[in-house]
């Protein structure tokens, strides 16, 4: 649930289609690493570039250590 939110919030951000950012972050969490993504997965990204690709990545990693603080704290 809470990374369907993160998917939003990174889209609205960064004015992107969700899809783009959950089928970026699904390549990212298969170990795909940012310019094999932006060479080779073009069509499954709908054509982001490397630093588009590496936004999303660093905005999800912080997203993600700040859900585990919070549950870390609760």
């Amino acid at each position: 649930m809470n990374e369907e939110k993160h998917f939003q919030t990174i889209a609205q951000e960064l004015k992107l289609n969700v899809w783009q950012v959950h089928k970026t972050i699904e390549l990212l969490d298969t170990e795909n690493t940012v310019p094999f993504i932006s060479r080779y997965r073009k069509e499954a990204t709908g054509n982001l570039d490397e630093e588009q690709i590496r936004t999303i990545e660093e905005r999800i990693r912080t997203l993600r250590v700040l859900d585990a603080r919070k549950e870390t704290v609760l």
